[in-house]
């Protein structure tokens, strides 16, 4: 048996990619003045992108206390 390691993309780092693309491509569209959205929708990737990261700390901390209280 030979074992041999394989490295595998996870959904997080398409997620990931996909977010720095589009924000590439909105900061880009922004400044060359082809959209004239807010900052706050150019940056919305960047944003939600954060946001389900911070999340998901939140849910695995909230999962840590309750094992923690033996419930």
């Amino acid at each position: 048996m030979s074992s041999s390691s394989s490295s595998s993309s996870s959904g997080a780092g398409c997620f990931s990619v996909l977010t720095i693309m589009l924000q590439v491509l909105f900061i880009g569209l922004k400044l060359t003045g082809y959209i004239t959205w807010t900052w706050f929708w150019v940056m919305s990737p960047l944003l939600i992108y954060c946001s389900f990261a911070l999340s998901f700390v939140l849910l695995i901390l909230a999962v840590a206390i309750l094992a923690a209280w033996d419930y």
